[in-house]
This record gives structure tokens, sequence and C-alpha cells, in this order.
């Protein structure tokens, strides 16, 4: 008989893989994401890992085009999707007839990205993204159940105090038309997007390279010198006291003074949000309301929840006028984050409430507890193997199993089985009806 070939296992370089009790406080964070989603009345929505490359591709350029990755089936020319955005531009484009609007969904699925790995940065992601979308039209009560929504999640995993930033395109834009930059708004807009992480130094230095003049530098700095002036009333007295004739930058600063009001009705309180000038959400997708929200305390990450308004959704498969507005939540990394920073507050750590264990008695009444267990809605499992005792406590131990129901021949006699607190040592003589209420 030949050798087996054995091969190393490995996982490759940008994909996650947890350990069981990890991955049970990923699931738990997926469910309150998804479970908060529904709680607002968004629609669950599946679209193709795969798609047709001229399909994901019809939007994509640059670096996103190089990220992407690629391979054919035959004469078809394939592609893995690198967000959730596209695949839902595609979805509301073909099924526009059947959908009500606004239409509000919700997906939460993996996305791939050939960028290089890196600490919380990978190639395989787990993206949660919810989108409104309007016909022809969307409010902007809309754009304030954005934060809402994020002041919710990250309320319930309760990992301390976080702020979402918040911000209006049209601002930025109508500012670049007051002071003669609108034909180099694209690049200074991608230089001002760096501002948390190179510092406003580094900011004016490229601004200048770019052929911004020294004059209009000191006018962007003394403009985004408007986030000190502390609350967000302040912000915004701030703002209509510059006395722009922007058409534009009109429109945005209504836009954010509206928003600001909306999300005050949804309770959201206010430390917890904020005007912030120098958000700016990457070049043309976005065209009004832009969101990131950060940890306090912990600015360093970046942003773990962003999104914004944009002005046509579909444009590349349908004439249809379909704005939107999204948040997503990138919970791989968000994930990976808190957990090098033991921020996860979840205590879940285990699937099943209660192991059942026979000691010297016939299998099948073990089955007979556990399906009544399980009648009622309780998870378990039995230890169905030949061990040793303390081998059977310290299997559920290990697992952080909350529960041990023991059964042997005085139990099965007096029709009552042992439940034992795995946390406190504690022991009951229960009937099985008491089990069920005790463990509900």
């Amino acid at each position: 008989m030949s050798e087996i070939k054995r091969v190393e296992p490995r996982t490759l370089s940008g994909f996650m893989e947890l350990l069981p009790q990890e991955q049970i406080k990923f699931n738990e964070m997926k469910r309150i994401i998804e479970e908060t989603y529904e709680l607002y009345g968004f629609l669950p929505q599946e679209t193709p890992i795969i798609e047709a490359s001229e399909v994901l591709l019809a939007k994509a350029g640059g670096e996103t085009e190089k990220q992407i990755y690629s391979f054919t089936k035959g004469d078809t020319d394939l592609s893995l999707r690198f967000d959730l955005t596209v695949p839902l531009a595609k979805y509301v484009a073909k099924n526009y007839g059947q959908l009500t609007f606004p239409y509000r969904r919700y997906q939460i699925g993996k996305v791939f990205r050939g960028e290089r790995p890196q600490k919380g940065r990978y190639r395989e992601l787990y993206q949660c993204d919810i989108d409104i979308i309007g016909n022809g039209k969307l409010s902007i009560a809309n754009d304030a159940q954005m934060p809402s929504i994020i002041y919710s999640i990250f309320k319930k995993f309760g990992f301390g105090k976080f702020i979402i930033r918040m911000n209006n395109r049209k601002i930025l834009n109508g500012l670049f038309e007051e002071i003669g930059l609108k034909d180099q708004a694209k690049e200074a807009l991608v230089i001002i997007d760096k501002l948390d992480k190179i510092g406003m130094d580094n900011v004016k230095e490229e601004l200048r390279e770019i052929g911004v003049t020294q004059e209009n530098v000191t006018k962007l700095e003394e403009f985004f010198n408007i986030n000190k002036f502390g609350n967000n009333d302040e912000i915004l007295s701030a703002l209509k006291g510059l006395g722009f004739k922007s058409e534009t930058f009109a429109q945005g600063l209504e836009e954010i003074e509206e928003l600001i009001t909306y999300v005050r009705l949804f309770g959201v309180e206010e430390e917890y949000f904020r005007i912030d000038l120098t958000i700016a959400r990457g070049l043309d997708y976005y065209t009004g309301t832009v969101y990131e929200t950060n940890i306090i305390g912990y600015e360093n990450i970046g942003s773990i929840c962003s999104g914004g308004r944009y002005d046509n959704l579909a444009e590349y498969y349908t004439k249809q006028n379909l704005p939107g507005v999204g948040i997503s939540i990138g919970l791989t990394r968000l994930f990976y984050v808190l957990n090098e920073l033991d921020l996860i507050k979840i205590e879940k750590t285990s699937i099943s409430k209660a192991v059942i264990v026979t000691m010297g008695v016939d299998f099948g009444e073990g089955v007979k507890v556990s399906n009544a267990l399980r009648d009622n809605g309780i998870k378990n499992e039995i230890y169905a193997e030949d061990a040793k005792t303390k081998n059977k406590f310290s299997y559920v131990d290990s697992l952080n199993i909350p529960y041990c129901i023991v059964i042997g021949q005085d139990e099965v006699d007096k029709g009552q089985y042992t439940l034992k607190n795995m946390a406190t040592g504690e022991q009951e003589l229960l009937s099985i009806d008491e089990i069920v209420a005790k463990l509900k």
C-alpha cells in the first residue's frame, strides 16, 4: 500500500477562520445586525456571489477593477462580487416592475476583494448592508434613519462610546464653487478625505502640489476649522454665517439641517452624532449625505460603518431615476478589531443550553429527555461516548455549556433528573417539566 501524501493544513492569506467560541460571538453580532435591520422594516434580499463580469464591472474602474476576482467557465466571463451595492443596482433594475418603492432592503453576505491582506483587512469578508431606494425622489427623512440604525446596533454591541460623523457632499462641492475650485474639486476631495490619516499640514501640502493657491488653501483650512465650533447647532449657525452664494452649498446646508432635525426625532442621543465637514466618502459615488462612524478612543482604526446618499443607483442598467441612501457594516473587519481590542461584550460562547449525560442506564432515557427539551425550543446535546464521569463533565465545562443533566438509575426510578449548574456547581433533582421551566 502506497503511503498517503500529507498536505499541510493552511488557510490562504486574507481569509478568516475562527475557533468555535469566536464563531459563536461573530454569529451573535451578525444576528443582532439582522434583527435590528428587520426591526426597522427592511426586507431580506439575496444576490448571487458570482455575476457575469459585464454586469458586475459596469461601473467599476481603476483600483476596484484590479481587486476583482474574475475567471472563465467555458465561454462565460464571470466575477465574484466585490460589494453588495452593484448587485443591488442590478437587482432593482431587473425587478423594477415588481418592487414597491421606496424599496427597503438589507443583505448580509460575503464579498471578495483581491487587495493586499493586512491586519483587519481581508480578501473574503462579510458586508451587512441596508439601502432605501426611491423611485424618482427620496425624502431626507430616510437619510436620518441610517444614524438611528447605527446607533441602535452599536449600543446593543456595548463596546462603549462611538460617534457618527455626518456631512453633505453638496456643502463641499458648493464650497469649491464659491472659492473657484470647481475644476479641482475631484482631486481636492481625495486629499481632504485623508485628513484624519495624514493631518492638516500634509493635506495643505498636497493641495498646493495639485495647484491650489495658498489663498485657497487658507480658505479651506478656515472652513474646516468650523468643526471646532462645538455642537451641531453652533456648526450650522457658523455655516449660515458664511454668506455663500452657491446654490449647491445652500441646498447642502438645508439638507444637513433637515437631517439633524430628523436624527433627533429618531431618538439618537446628541453625544453620538456630529456634523463633520471633513467627511467626503470617495469621489463620484455619493452625492448628498455621507456618514462615517468611529469608536471614541480608537479613532486610529478608522470608520467601522460608512455610507451615504447617491442620486442614481442603477444608471448603468436602466433609464429609471433611482436615488437611494444606505450604510454598510464590514462585519469581518469590525469583529477582528473589536476582538483584538477586547471590546466584544457579548457573553454568549455556547450554543447548547444543556448537555445530557447518562450514567449506567439505557441511552434511550437520555434521548427521551433531549427530545422533550427540543420540543420546548431548548437547544441541547447528548454526550454519547463511553467515558469516565470526570471526562464527561470536563467536556461540558470546556464548551461553556451552562447546564448538565445527569441521568442515572436513581433518576430513572424517581422520574426526576439531576440538573447541574456548571458555573456554581449547584445541583437540583427536578422533573422534566421543572427543568424545561428553569432552562426557558
